[in-house]
C-alpha cells in the first residue's frame, strides 16, 4: 500500500501539473473514442498499451476478457456496454485478450476450480470457444489457440446486446479483436469476422 501511496503523490506533484488543461477540460467533458474491453489480468494495461490519454478509453476489465451474451436484466458489464454505446457513442469496440491467461490457462488445463465456483461458472462464458479447440491437446498450444478463439466468441457476444447490434445496424461502431503478448509487447490484431489474423505489429 506505501507504494500507491507514493504513486499518489507523484501524480499529483509531477504528472496532474502537465496535464492540468487536460484534466479541467475532463472534468466537464466525457467523449471517449473507444469502448476497450480487456481481462482483468494485473499485466495488461490498456492505456499503457494504447498510449492514450486520460478521457479516450471507456474500459471495462472482466476474468478472461469475457462478455455475456445478452439476457435480460441489471448486470455490471451489460449496463457498461450499453452507456458507452448508447450514451458516449464510442466509435470502436476492441476485445483483448491476452498471452498467459490464467482463466484460459485454466479452461485449457482442465484445473479444478471447485474451490472458486464462482470463476468456474463465469468462465462458462467462454464455452463456444472451449468447442473450437476441443481436439487439441493441453498445453502452450492450446492456451494460445484458445485465447485467440475467445476473442472472436466474446465479439459474437458482444454483437447479441441491442445497444451494439442497432450501432452495428447502423453503421457507426467497428469492432476489433485484439490479442496482446505479454513478454514481447506485440498485438495482434484478430480480423473480426472471425476467419484468422489481420495483421501483427
Amino acid at each position: 500500500m506505501p507504494d500507491l501511496a507514493d504513486g499518489v503523490a507523484r501524480f499529483q506533484q509531477d504528472v496532474f501539473p502537465a496535464k492540468a488543461d487536460l484534466f479541467a477540460h475532463l472534468a466537464a467533458h466525457h467523449t471517449p473514442h473507444t469502448l476497450f474491453i480487456g481481462c482483468s489480468d494485473a499485466r495488461v494495461v490498456p492505456e499503457l498499451i494504447t498510449q492514450g490519454e486520460p478521457g479516450e478509453l471507456f474500459v471495462i476489465r472482466t476474468a478472461g476478457n469475457l462478455v455475456p451474451a445478452y439476457s435480460p436484466g441489471a448486470n455490471g458489464v451489460t449496463a457498461s456496454i450499453e452507456y458507452a454505446v448508447a450514451v458516449l457513442g464510442v466509435s470502436d469496440i476492441v476485445v483483448c485478450g491476452h498471452s498467459a491467461c490464467g482463466a484460459m490457462t485454466a479452461l485449457a488445463e482442465s484445473h479444478d476450480l471447485s474451490g472458486a465456483p464462482v470463476v468456474a461458472d463465469w468462465l462458462r462464458h467462454a464455452d463456444a470457444a472451449m468447442a473450437r479447440t476441443a481436439g487439441m491437446a493441453a498445453g502452450p498450444r492450446k492456451t494460445a489457440a484458445l485465447a485467440r478463439q475467445n476473442v472472436y466468441a466474446q465479439l459474437a457476444n458482444l454483437a447479441t446486446h441491442p445497444s451494439v447490434a442497432r450501432a452495428l445496424a447502423e453503421d457507426r461502431v467497428t469492432l476489433h479483436g485484439w490479442v496482446f503478448d505479454i513478454a514481447t509487447g506485440r498485438l495482434e490484431r484478430l480480423d473480426a469476422a472471425g476467419t484468422g489474423p489481420a495483421l501483427a505489429s
